[in-house]
């Protein structure tokens, strides 16, 4: 087959299907009501439009963090506090290393605790966390030195603090890295 040949036989399959597939009143010759419908201006904007401070990183890095429990305020490694007024989740990713080869399993943790003189007051009288954002990493005996974990969490508070804890029997070195979101 030639190309032309093959041309005709496209153009007369597309006209075949076409006339199976179209409504009828389409093919007719006589005139088809159409509607538009046109909607109102719902947002005009003037000058220049740009997208600004739509994500924001922070990172703690190079914790030296010494075993802890992690309901005990004083055994809590504070790591200071993040803004998050105008930001709706927090991607936390948490990464290190543990500084021996012979440990026992535990947890090592970051907590986001609200930046809220009553939620403060029951984490010191109590012991009670409340309204925590946390992150954390099982390490086993016998596994790799190394750990890694991460989540993605809602935002409720314009501030949080900042903690971590390792209730392993030794010493790790924690990374932590939080991207906020808009």
């Amino acid at each position: 087959m030639g190309g032309t040949s093959i041309k005709a036989l496209f153009c007369t399959v597309t006209v075949c299907l076409a006339a199976l597939v179209l409504p009828p009143g389409i093919c007719s010759a006589e005139p088809t009501e159409v509607r538009v419908n046109n909607f109102p201006d719902t947002q005009r904007v003037n000058g220049a439009v740009s997208l600004e401070g739509t994500a924001k990183a922070v990172k703690q890095e190079g914790i030296l963090l010494l075993p802890s429990r992690r309901n005990e305020l004083s055994e809590l490694f504070h790591a200071g506090k993040v803004e998050t007024d105008g930001y709706t989740s927090v991607a936390i990713h948490v990464q290190g290393e543990m500084k021996s080869d012979a440990f026992s399993s535990g947890m090592i943790g970051i907590i986001l605790l609200p930046d809220e003189k009553p939620i403060l007051r029951a984490l010191k009288e109590v012991k009670q966390l409340q309204f925590p954002i946390e992150t954390t990493c099982s390490v086993k005996s016998g596994d790799s030195e190394y750990f890694s974990c991460e989540s993605n969490q809602s935002i409720g508070f314009a501030q949080y603090r900042i903690y971590f804890y390792n209730t392993t029997n030794k010493s790790a070195e924690v990374n932590a890295y939080l991207y906020l979101r808009k």
